[in-house]
Order: C-alpha cells, then structure tokens, then sequence
C-alpha cells in the first residue's frame, strides 16, 4: 500500500512550520501559495495574495502599523469569502490563524520572537571582548570596527564594536568569537536599551 501524498497545503504548512515567527510563517506560505500560479478567475484571490505579500513584508521589516494588520485581516477574510477555489480559501485561513498569534501583533511595537532581522541587532560586549580580531577577519562586509589586535601589552585601545549600518546579519562572528562576546539583542525602539549580563 503506498502512503497518502501530501496536500498542496499540507507542504506549504510543513515549509512555513520551519520558521519561529508567525510573519515569517504568513510570509512563506503566501509566497508559496503565489510560486505555485493561480487560475486568476477571482480578484480577492489574485489580488489580495499579492498584497498581503507586500503587507507581511512591511511588518517583517519594521515598518508596518496597525493600519496593515487590519488590512492583512480584511485581505483574508475577503480571500476566504471570495475564492472559487480551495486554494485561496485555504490561504485565507492559514493567514488568520497567522494574525491570531499574539507575537503578530508584537512586531507594531517592535518585538519579534524570532526570524525577523529588522528587530535584532548584533552586538560586542566591551567587557568581555578581548580583542582577538577574529571577528574582523570573517566579516565580509566590514561591519567590525577594530583598530587592532591585542598584545601582550595594553594598548589602551578600545574593544572591537559592530557597524549597525552594515552589518547584515550572516552570523559568522558569532561562530568564531572564542569567548561569546558577540550577542544577539533587541533592536532599540528607543532612547533606552538593555544588553544582556
């Protein structure tokens, strides 16, 4: 007896399950949804799959508000009313149970549990860093910022630091800092931050 094939859905639920965040969930399964091609015979369905695509992208990136999580709901709801086909309908379901997730709502106040660069940040502690310059070696983007290596001698120069503005997240600094002075933080919303101990 061969085993049961996976749903269409079943495969973009398995794919968009791998992700920790419900953003990067909705995102995934959209845009699997969309990679598949559609029939094109209903508008909320053609339309709004590409537009809640955009929205989920405006919220991933810190960028969105509460105008486009009522659109994201009004975009589904209509998907699941109006689509002639289950595919769309199934769709519409996937991305309400995404906005029904209490860390959805989350990313308006700039907190995400998990996939979303936009709100982390990488950082160097100074008191634990010591200035070994392996960091600076694997950053190919020359986001490490490190007057040089340290010897035998204090030199009185500071710890290395992290360029926010270009650093891209490969997190290959974090795999070769011998002694875990490299975290992830929370990107500050505002004039206070806390790093951890």
């Amino acid at each position: 007896m061969q085993p049961k094939k996976r749903t269409a859905d079943a495969e973009l639920r398995a794919v968009a399950a791998e992700k920790s965040c419900p953003v990067q969930r909705g995102i995934a399964y959209v845009e699997g949804f969309l990679s598949d091609g559609m029939c094109g015979r209903c508008f909320p369905c053609a339309l709004g799959a590409y537009e809640a695509k955009e929205r989920l992208k405006e919220v991933a990136e810190g960028r969105g508000d509460e105008k486009d999580l009522a659109s994201l709901r009004w975009i589904a709801e209509n998907m699941q009313v109006g689509s002639l086909c289950k595919k769309g309908g199934r769709t519409a379901t996937y991305l309400l149970e995404c906005l029904d997730d209490r860390d959805f709502a989350a990313h308006i106040g700039g907190r995400c549990p998990g996939d979303c660069e936009a709100f982390i940040e990488y950082r160097i502690l100074a008191d634990r860093c010591i200035m070994c310059g392996e960091c600076k070696t694997v950053c190919e983007y020359n986001a490490i910022l490190g007057v040089e290596k340290k010897e035998a001698f204090d030199t009185g120069f500071p710890p290395f630091e992290i360029r926010q503005k270009r650093c891209v997240k490969t997190g290959r600094c974090l795999e070769v800092c011998p002694v875990r002075a490299i975290v992830v933080v929370d990107k500050p919303r505002s004039g206070t931050e806390k790093l951890p101990l």
